[in-house]
């Protein structure tokens, strides 16, 4: 039931997308942007769930569209439609927001082959 939730975000951030102006090129092209923010794996944990949280946040995600529409500024509207269309598309294949502890440690459980059980 999540998935299909987040399948009918991710297709709404698609229908948002075809109102911006912007060839569709740029949407293949920045939709999986979000996830250099997983470099900060490279450094430890904490550091690589606090950025990976912070961009794959959909209240991040609508403040920075809601910045772009109140600017009225179509480049940061596209932004924060990536973010969220992105942050829908990992929900909808199981990826979720992340503990410090581990990559795999995901609000929406344990990803992975050797899931844990909790």
């Amino acid at each position: 039931l999540v998935r299909l939730e987040e399948l009918g975000m991710l297709l709404l951030s698609i229908l948002l997308f075809s109102t911006t102006g912007y060839a569709w090129w740029w949407f293949l092209v920045l939709i999986l942007v979000p996830d250099l923010s997983m470099a900060g794996y490279l450094l430890n944990s904490r550091l690589g769930a606090y950025l990976y949280n912070l961009v794959h946040h959909k209240g991040v995600a609508v403040l920075v569209y809601g910045l772009g529409y109140y600017f009225v500024d179509p480049l940061t509207q596209m932004i924060g439609i990536i973010l969220f269309a992105h942050s829908s598309m990992d929900r909808m294949v199981g990826y979720g927001l992340k503990f410090g502890d581990s990559f795999r440690h995901t609000h929406l459980g344990w990803i992975g082959e050797n899931e844990k059980t909790e």
